[in-house]
Formats: C-alpha cells, structure tokens, sequence
C-alpha cells in the first residue's frame, strides 16, 4: 500500500519541519547496539537526549545491558522480543554491517507498525540494496536518512539520534540559534556548527545526510522542511560531487552552501565517501554554478571577494562559512544569535621551529591552551628530549633502513651514498644526535676523539697488543679494548653531562654553541662543581689544557664549556667530554630529536670511538705527547677523524687526496640495515643487558657484540679483493695506479683471466668441487638482468668521473665482469660489487707503500678489515642507541617455534 505524504512530492516525505526531525517524543531502537561503534556513541547519545534509547538489539547477547551515564539500556536478540517485553519505540538507528542493512531494515518494517523514521549510520550499503530499502520505506510511509551518515540532532530539544553529531561533548558544539545545517559530510556537520559558534551564531536542526551513492533524505526534503521551521533563518549545506539532489531547488530562505571536491573530478574511481565521484555534469563546478543561479551571485564568497546576495553565498572551504553567513544575513536585516565565541585564526598550542628563523607570518606565537590540555603541554614542555614507545626490536631499526629496490641504507633518513660525501665526524655524530654535525661540533667532536686515541700507560693498549700477538684480526683486537671501557670508565663523564643538561635544562639555552648567553643564574653546588673540577690524582694529565687549547684554535664554541671555565679550577678530561658531548647533542635534545638518555650517554661512544680506533694502532708507536711520532698538539689542534683513521691504518697522515677515499669508504659502509650480522649482534648485546633498564646497559658490550659478528664473511671481503687484485698486477710494474697512462691492456688481462676461470668452472663441475668465489664480483640480490649494477660501485664511478679522478684496480673490474660475459664464464654481466670498491680504493691508497715494502699483505690484509670496522662502528652506534631508546628486554630472541634442529 502506498502511503500518501507531503503534497506536491512524487514520493512519501513524512516529515514536514525541521522541527519534527530530532524530538524529545523520539523513542529510539538502535540495531548492533554492541558493536564497536554503537558502543562508543550511543550512551553519549542516550544522556545528552534525556533517555531516549529504549532498547537495542545484538543477535545471541540477549538479556546484556549497554551501560550509560543515565542508566542502563536493555539489550535482545531481536526487534520483536524487544516490542513483547513492552518497549515501544517510532525511530530506529541502524549500525549493523552492510550486507545486514536491508534484512535489519526490513525486520523494524515488518514487527513495528509504529514506525516512523529509520537513520543509517553504515556506509556503502550496495545500490540494489539501498533500492530495496527505498522501496520498503516508502510502501510503509517511513522516512530514511542516510545511509553513510552520522545521524540526526537538534540543538533546541537538545536531541541526538543515532551517529556521533556534536562529538563526545554535544552540549559544547550544538548551541540554540537559527542556523540549520546538512551536510554530505558527518564530520563536518559538527565543525561547522562549531564555526558558526565562534561568529555567534547557534544552530536549530543538523543533518547529516550521509553520500553513499543512494541518499535517502536529500538537498530537496531538507529544503521543504527548512521553509516550514519557524525557528531556521538561515542555513548552511555543505556539499560534494556526485548526484543532482542540489539542482534547481527553490530556496526560500537564506543558504550559504560549501561545494568541496574539485580535485575529484581528476579521478577514476570513487574515494571517501562513497557516491563522491562526479559523473557527467555533477561535479563541484557544477554544483557551484547550481548555487550561484539559485542565489543570482556572479562568483564564489571569499574574504578578499566576499560576493553575496540577499539569497545567499558560495563557498568552496568551510573556514569561509560564518563570514558569508553574516554577510548573507546583514543583507537580511540579522545580526547573530549571541556574542561571538572567538575566531578561526590559527592559534598553535605548541610551537617548535627546529631552530629554523621563519618570516613573521608563520612564526606564530603559541598561546594557552584550555584545560586539561594546558597542563599536558606545560607536562611536556618540561620534559627534555624525544620519549619514544618501546616495542620489539627484533628485525626491526628507528635508525636504519633499506631500500628493497636499490639495496642503499640511510641511517637516520641520510642514504649511505650522500654519508660518503660528509666529512667523517658528522658521520660519527649522526647516529647519536640524528643530524649532520655542524662544522663547529665537527671540529670539537676531533677534539673530543683525539684525546682518547693515544693509550699510553692505560691498561686497555696492553690487551690490545697481546690480542694482536696471539694472531687476532682486527675485530677482536678493537673488542678486547672496548671490553674494558665499562661502566666505570665512563661513571664520571656521564655524571657530569647528566649535571650539564640538569642545570641548563629549563634555562631557555636554545643553541648549545651560543657562548652569549647569560648563565648567571645558573646555580652549581658544591658536590657538581667538585664533579667537574680535576682531582689531585689527575694533576699529571696535560690532556685537559691542551684539549681547551685546541678547540680555542680550531674556533670552537661551547656555553657549556664557558660555563665550566668559570668555575674557578682545573676542569677534568671527563667534565671536557661531557660538555663537547652535551654541545653537540643540545640542538637535538631541545628540538626533541633525541631522548635525554641518547644525549647522556654520548660521551661513552666518544671515548669507544677514539679507544677502538687507538686500539689498532701497535702499542710501540702510542708515546708519552706522540702517536706514530705525530705530537699532541698537533693532533689535537689541526687533525680530522680522517687523518686519525688514516693514521691508524698506514702510520701517517694523508694528503687531502688520500683523505677522500677513506671518508667515501667509511661512509659507504656504515650500514647494511638492521638485518645484517654485525648489526644483529650490536641489537643482541643492547638486548640481552635489558634496554627497559637502560641504568644496566653497557654500551661498550654492545660494540663487542658488534666485533664479535663481524669476521673475515662479514667485514674482511675487502682484503680478498685486494689478495685477488695484487695477483692480477703483481707482474705488471704498475706505479701509479691513478694515472689513466698506466700502459696496461686492461681488457686483454680481463680477457685472459676469464678464459682460465671458464675452465676452472668447467673442471669443478666435473670433479663435484665448490668453484671460487670471485672477491667483488656478482651480488645475489643485484642479478638476473643483461647487465648488472651494484648503486654503491655506480655512486663512486660517477663520482670520480665527475671530479677527473682514475682508479686502475677499479677500471680492471669493469673489465673483467664484461670479459666473464663474453667469454661464457658468467650467464651475464655480473655487477661489481662494493667490496671490489673497498678494494680499489684501498690499494690505490696504499700502493706506493707497498711497492717499496713499507707495507706487507698482512697490513693491507688488517687495514682493508679495518676500514670495515670504522664505517659499521658507527651504525652499530646508531642501532645501539635506537635499541637502548625502543627495545624490550629479550625481544631479539627468537621463538621456538621458529628454531629447528638440524642432522
């Protein structure tokens, strides 16, 4: 049976006001009454409403209630069973999934003859379905408002029906005025109501009409109930694309309508809200032009060219809303519903500019925020540092990642090939402080370093040189020094830069370089300043003046060193420490960068970064003032971590020439991503010690676990290639191997190796033998095409063609992968890799070294496995520190069941 509704509609419309839409006579029935939804929404509903959910439905959880702050709302299996125990209801709310909306709306037909009004609050309920319903509806005279939408409310009965209008505070947002509000949008509905609130206007009736495809109570049934609510004067609507329910409508009052979506008229497919692909002539365009006829405006509202009518106004963003509609009213003769509760500028709560000087116009000040969010930020501004959430670490890293197409690490968002091209401190001091070092905390940073390298006297150079005797490789060496810089070696360092960052924490200090500022009101007791001041034990120690000396004469600035200078004392080698390590950690711990447990542990990376790097230097060359005949002066006034590692490895300091490479090398090899060997013991070490106790943690184990994982596989291929390049040149009377004018047939020796390898290849597999493994040559993840590259070996070749710079030993390998192709010893051009890099570059450096003896195979051997320590050195400090910060005790171990046992 049809039912007849509101005369002039070719369809049943039952609701004839605004006013009848959102009542407190409504008695609700709310379906899925438990689901995850419902459960959030509904109590607040419930209250805000006086009550006015009288049963929910949830099939097999009959007989539970919905606890609410007014009191508990049964719960049946059915609709039916709801109605026989006496629960009358004329509206329902629908939350149920979308293949259950059309049965759930055909049950409250079918058991409620009572029934009058249907809100759904699920989206993308399918057209047939949503046809089905429509159909239902209108053979029962019952009106349907959404699907997709978030309900119905009415701020002068202070009424909410079904979906989250108004937010968890409804009382807050909708305010008794004369506006009405429907928007395709729900999220909306409430934010424009709470626009409207700050130019002083309150609202009567907000629809959310929802925009799945179909919309049941459109732009047209509103607008019939907006003529005949006394109460609305005006209105806003807020429309998207999609759907022609917005065209030719007569408005009889005021509107100001906000056409959104022009961007998706690019798109192919609907996204969002479902129905908000415009088809053919149903785009925003066209919804602004049905609007700006129905209002006779020539242009869209904005503040700079705000066009009205006496009808109405245009917008295409919501910020402009309460603008227009004043605008729109005045015109009308009416001024807002009250004094206006505040305005839309932007007012941050929290400002951090990252030490960037921004123009006047974005350097916002912040302002106070209400309660409780005052206390919170004031909470938070106290607070020094990054907090980051723990979880497990396993194969897992905040610090590394690798890129699964081009094989490259960044650590920390820098890739490992733009590292290769920065000094080596602000490699050094990236996985502490997350940011390149500034070349004023580059330079402090080589002083800091340089004060650790020589070990004369100290216990640590004599377990170095008898692990070196016994026949160890540098892995083990550089572990048996870092065993000994424990917890106790570092007690005093790291108190003093805990003291540091307590006193100037809450001092306004923004830039730990700015010697200006006024300290004065910075008290230090008795017990911190003796912290700092060296003791009569450490009197003989020339270390502390000559490392001020230096970093005066490297122009160094540090207020924290100015503030120790004004102790009145001789400040200790650790108190120095602590404020280089505090100088250069300041800017990321204020900018919350980093934690406060990153900044107070840095000083013992520094003293383990010059400890391990000093450690593979022989013990007969660290002197009383020299290192290798080198003296400290100098070191410590002009010398860069460069020309200390250079140092270690050869005995001398290199040209800038030589410098280059090594950095290039150390850079490149920093990080393999957290799943490689090396980091995987740096990640066990920090895990094993419990990083939820991080007081327990010994950062120096933790590199030994790093040492330990590393190993001829792991870390030495370099030399295997230089062992492979020196029997390829060893009779060629090469000299230099940067000059282009070698004299060498390069290709024909690529060719004669790869005939005598195809054999080799040939005869192993006739005997069932294990064929050798070409150092720097092929790659198992970059195979597979015609022709091969490793992105690290292709970063140095474009960068040494850029600059004019040659490197036979690698020009030999370019050949010899292109030599094994075509002589049928490969199945196509394997890449070379980045250990022949190591390699080459390597042997370049040292060449002349050892052609006149001055080095052996042995050497080259240590110095190309060392090379590889200094770069995974400093990931295995950025993993350290990024577990300490994120990981859980144990959560490197794995679980048995993924443990196998092998016969």
């Amino acid at each position: 049976m049809y039912h007849k509704g509101i005369e002039g509609f070719p369809y049943f419309l039952g609701l004839r006001s605004l006013a009848d839409i959102a009542t407190r006579d409504d008695r609700v029935c709310v379906l899925n009454i438990l689901g995850g939804e419902s459960r959030q929404v509904t109590p607040t509903s419930h209250a805000f409403s006086g009550g006015n959910v009288v049963f929910g439905t949830s099939p097999g959880r009959g007989g539970q209630v919905l606890k609410t702050p007014v009191g508990d709302i049964p719960v049946f299996n059915n609709v039916r069973e709801g109605l026989d125990a006496g629960h009358a209801f004329d509206t329902g709310v629908v939350y149920l999934p979308p293949s259950g909306v059309r049965d759930g709306v055909a049950e409250l037909v079918r058991v409620n003859p009572g029934l009058r009004k249907i809100v759904i609050i699920t989206e993308k309920i399918s057209v047939h379905d949503a046809r089905e319903i429509r159909a239902m509806a209108q053979a029962n005279g019952i009106d349907i408002i959404g699907g997709n939408c978030l309900g119905v409310a009415d701020s002068w009965n202070r009424v909410r029906i079904g979906g989250a209008l108004g937010g968890d505070k409804p009382e807050e947002s909708l305010l008794k005025g004369s506006v009405a509000i429907f928007s395709n949008s729900g999220g909306f509905t409430t934010t424009i109501a709470q626009y409207l609130g700050t130019a002083g206007w309150g609202t009567t009736t907000l629809v959310s009409s929802g925009k799945d495809v179909y919309i049941h109570y459109a732009a047209p049934d509103f607008a019939h109930a907006f003529g005949n609510d006394d109460r609305s004067k005006a209105a806003v609507l807020y429309a998207e694309p999609g759907g022609y329910y917005e065209q030719g409508i007569d408005w009889t009052k005021p509107v100001v309508a906000c056409v959104v979506g022009r961007w998706k008229s690019k798109l192919t497919r609907a996204v969002g809200h479902a129905g908000a692909m415009a088809g053919t002539g149903d785009s925003a365009e066209d919804k602004e032009r049905w609007f700006m006829e129905a209002f006779g405006v020539p242009g869209l509202f904005t503040p700079e060219n705000p066009v009205v009518s006496a009808k109405g106004a245009v917008v295409t963003n919501i910020a402009d809303i309460p603008a227009a509609l004043t605008a729109v009213m005045a015109l009308n003769g009416a001024a807002p519903d009250f004094a206006p509760r505040g305005d839309l500028a932007l007012k941050p709560w929290v400002a951090n500019d990252q030490g960037l000087r921004l123009p006047p116009e974005l350097a916002m000040p912040a302002v106070t925020a209400p309660e409780p969010y005052a206390g919170q930020i004031a909470a938070l501004g106290a607070q020094v540092g990054a907090v980051v959430a723990r979880q497990n670490m396993k194969d897992k890293s905040g610090a590394s990642v690798m890129d699964p197409k081009t094989q490259v690490t960044s650590v920390h968002g820098h890739s490992v090939l733009d590292l290769a091209l920065e000094p080596l401190e602000a490699t050094f001091a990236l996985p502490l402080v997350h940011e390149i070092a500034t070349e004023n905390d580059r330079a402090i940073l080589d002083v800091a370093v340089a004060a650790e390298v020589n070990l004369v006297g100290d216990p640590i150079l004599v377990a170095a040189d008898a692990a070196r005797e016994a026949g160890n490789a540098p892995n083990a060496v550089m572990a048996t020094a870092a065993a000994i810089v424990g917890p106790k070696r570092v007690e005093r360092a790291l108190g003093c830069t805990r003291a540091l960052i307590g006193l100037f924490a809450h001092s306004g200090l923004r830039d730990g370089r700015d010697e200006e500022f006024d300290a004065s009101g910075i008290v230090c007791d008795d017990a911190t300043r003796a912290l700092f001041l060296a003791t009569e034990a450490e009197a003989a120690d020339p270390r502390p003046e000559a490392m001020l000396a230096a970093i005066a004469a490297r122009g160094g600035r540090s207020a924290f060193l100015k503030f120790l200078g004004g102790l009145g004392g001789r400040l200790s080698r650790d108190a120095i420490l602590a404020a280089i390590a505090t100088t250069i950690a300041w800017g990321p711990l204020m900018r919350k960068r980093i934690s406060r447990l990153t900044a107070e542990t840095l000083p013992w990376y520094l003293r383990l970064y010059g400890v391990m790097v000093g450690a593979t230097i022989p013990g007969e060359h660290h002197r009383p003032g020299s290192l290798w005949g080198i003296p400290r002066d100098e070191r410590f006034g002009q010398w860069t971590m460069a020309d200390l590692c250079f140092l270690a490895m050869t005995g001398k300091k290199p040209t800038p020439e030589e410098a280059l490479p090594l950095q290039m090398l150390v850079g490149l090899l920093i990080s393999n991503g957290p799943g490689s060997i090396s980091a995987q013991g740096a990640k066990g070490a920090v895990s094993a010690d419990g990083p939820q106790t991080p007081a327990r943690m010994q950062i120096n184990k933790a590199m030994v676990g790093f040492l330990t994982h590393t190993g001829y596989s792991h870390g030495g291929n370099g030399y295997e290639g230089i062992a492979f390049l020196l029997e390829q040149f060893k009779e060629t009377g090469l000299t230099d191997p940067a000059d282009p004018a070698h004299g060498l047939d390069l290709k024909a020796m690529a060719t004669a190796f790869a005939k005598r390898y195809r054999h080799e290849k040939k005869a192993a597999k006739e005997l069932g033998a294990e064929l050798r493994a070409l150092p720097g040559v092929h790659h198992p993840v970059f195979k597979g095409k015609p022709i091969n590259y490793d992105p690290r070996e292709r970063f140095i070749a474009e960068y040494m063609a850029r600059h004019g710079r040659y490197n036979v030993f690698h020009a030999f390998y370019r050949e010899l992968v292109q030599a094994l192709y075509e002589h049928e010893a490969s199945p196509y051009v394997f890449c070379v890799n980045v250990d022949a890099v190591i390699a080459a570059l390597l042997l370049a450096l040292l060449w002349s070294d050892y052609q006149t003896g001055r080095l052996s195979e042995r050497d080259l051997e240590t110095a190309a496995f060392t090379v590889f320590l200094y770069g995974r050195m400093i990931g295995a400090a950025a993993e350290i520190d990024d577990h300490l910060n994120r990981g859980r005790n144990m959560d490197t171990r794995t679980p048995a069941s993924a443990c196998g046992f092998v016969v």
